[in-house]
């Protein structure tokens, strides 16, 4: 999140990371993207072969550079969340003109984490055939933070999500979620960011 007056800069910043990513020894993917609606926030969406992949990125000069210029108009601190791919989806996906992106943060208590999981490993299967979903991943946080999950999702655009929203599949899914939930259900839709 950036300060609304460095929206512009903090675009231009996440476009040349993902440059520099993609040029790490390791690389698997890596996209940035804008919420829509609350353009001074940004996402950036990161894949690497291995942990010491991961750790000579972190250590680059250009990724030390990128925080040292994000950490001047930032908004607030940066969120790292290390992930592993818990449910990942078979499909190779392109991004498309129009295309919706959506970064979704699932936290249950640890109590309720093997339910969560079953949950959402049952509700990301029957996703992949909706109409209009392009892929469907959910990602579970390492170490002490198993029961926090990361949902991405890319929808041919905002009708085909807004259709399945109101699905009873996804209508019961809610309803199964929400008495397992430890925080509210964080959804947020996003567009990618181009290259530039």
């Amino acid at each position: 999140e950036v300060r609304s007056a460095a929206v512009d800069a903090g675009a231009a910043l996440a476009r040349r990371y993902v440059r520099d990513a993609h040029a790490d020894a390791g690389n698997v993917g890596a996209d940035a993207f804008q919420e829509i609606g609350r353009g001074d926030r940004f996402v950036l969406v990161e894949s690497w072969r291995d942990q010491s992949s991961l750790q000579a990125h972190e250590m680059a000069a250009h990724t030390l550079e990128f925080r040292r210029q994000l950490d001047a108009i930032h908004r607030s601190p940066n969120d790292q969340r290390i992930t592993h791919g818990f449910s990942i989806d078979p499909r190779k996906a392109p991004g498309a003109p129009g295309a919706l992106y959506v970064v979704t943060h699932v936290d249950v208590p640890v109590a309720q984490r093997q339910q969560a999981e079953a949950l959402l490993g049952l509700f990301a299967s029957g996703s992949r055939g909706a109409h209009g979903n392009v892929r469907y991943d959910v990602y579970q946080q390492l170490g002490r933070r198993s029961n926090h999950f990361e949902v991405f999702a890319i929808w041919s655009g905002q009708g085909a999500f807004n259709a399945y929203q109101d699905s009873p599949t996804w209508l019961k899914f809610r309803s199964q979620l929400a008495p397992l939930e430890g925080a509210l259900y964080d959804q947020r839709l996003y567009r990618r960011l181009d290259a530039g």
